[in-house]
């Protein structure tokens, strides 16, 4: 796409199927802390992280919760703790969880990939897989969500509040890593023979991707990140490819009414697919692939901090938007994450500690 800013001038004018009357919303659980990221273990339960650094199990149909003990130290300090936790494509025969959290690194910290089992309510064979080499003076964009696609485990790191990281391939700041499942680096990510890169590196330029999810059945990777006061970006992530932050935006500097950086394009760098202005502040991405809302496969679903909404994206199979839905402003909730039951459901959590459930009528 040339020119997206353009494009969201008509992008609203675009019919989209309207969500009134076409399901109920059922609060499952209250009183959390922050529930940053949500998977489901079985039909009836899901485990979800608190910022705060807590894990936890939920009965979805009953209400019911318990904690989980066997986590590490963690470092819980702006916007840093606890963050993403997913059931791996081997969960029924393997049983491993894959999180990423805020390890304590010189009074600060840095995103770390890594995975455990669950024997009852106590997490054994804990591995730290990726310890990113991530490290700045500041307690922000840290990411970081997971994805899989069946071999591979993707996740991403922020830029750390300091813009450079995202143009160094010598440090993961910045960046979505691809990984084997079990920690080690892949032999044709694409900078595994660059001495000038980190060998875990798949896309970078990257400024705070807090959405990530894999498309199964068009193979290939999406993500949705922050940008500064506007120019939030949904992204398709190619192998080594280079988007621009903070070289090129769609945003504006916080303190000046100003463009960040030389302007929105440059040769050698991509284009998003789709970006926000104003902001939402994207927080999670879900493909939805169940069949309890027929009219939603295959659309992207966003959660809204900023504008407290969840956002529905209709892409076509190249990977142009098409359409655009925002419903639950009503809720007045910073949306946090974003799951999908096996009837599918869609459970999403706020920064309220609540976690709710949309269901047909």
């Amino acid at each position: 796409m040339k020119n997206p800013g353009l494009f969201l001038i008509i992008f609203f004018l675009w019919p989209v199927c309207a969500l009134a009357n076409t399901f109920q919303l059922v609060k499952i659980a209250s009183g959390l802390g922050v529930p940053w990221g949500m998977t489901f273990i079985s039909d009836d339960k899901m485990l979800f992280t608190e910022r705060q650094g807590n894990l936890g199990v939920l009965n979805v149909n009953s209400g019911s919760l318990e904690y989980i003990e066997g986590l590490p130290e963690i470092h819980v300090a702006g916007q840093g703790g606890l963050m993403d936790v997913a059931a791996s494509p081997d969960y029924d025969s393997e049983g491993w969880l894959y999180f990423t959290y805020v390890k304590p690194m010189n009074n600060y910290g840095e995103t770390t990939l890594a995975r455990a089992r669950l024997i009852d309510l106590h997490l054994t064979d804990w591995q730290d897989l990726l310890v990113s080499h991530s490290t700045e003076g500041s307690n922000k964009h840290f990411g970081s969500r997971i994805a899989f696609d069946g071999e591979f485990v993707y996740f991403s790191v922020g830029e750390r509040g300091y813009r450079p990281n995202a143009q160094d391939l010598n440090t993961h700041a910045g960046s979505i890593i691809r990984l084997n499942l079990d920690g080690s680096t892949p032999v044709d990510n694409p900078f595994v023979n660059n001495n000038q890169a980190l060998d875990e590196i798949w896309s970078y330029g990257h400024r705070n991707p807090q959405g990530l999810v894999w498309d199964d059945l068009e193979q290939r990777l999406w993500s949705i990140e922050h940008g500064p006061r506007g120019g939030d970006e949904i992204n398709l992530i190619v192998k080594g490819k280079n988007y621009g932050w903070p070289v090129i935006s769609y945003g504006k500097e916080y303190w000046l009414p100003l463009s960040v950086g030389e302007g929105t394009q440059k040769v050698g760098m991509e284009q998003p697919l789709k970006v926000y202005t104003p902001s939402i502040a994207p927080s999670s991405l879900l493909l939805y692939t169940g069949e309890a809302f027929p009219q939603w496969h295959g659309n992207l679903f966003a959660g809204s901090l900023k504008l407290k909404h969840i956002n529905r994206v209709v892409f076509d199979k190249a990977g142009h938007a098409l359409a655009e839905e925002r419903f639950l402003e009503g809720l007045n909730e910073r949306i946090r994450a974003l799951s999908q039951s096996s009837e599918g459901w869609l459970y999403f959590s706020t920064d309220k500690g609540n976690i709710y459930a949309v269901k047909p009528e």
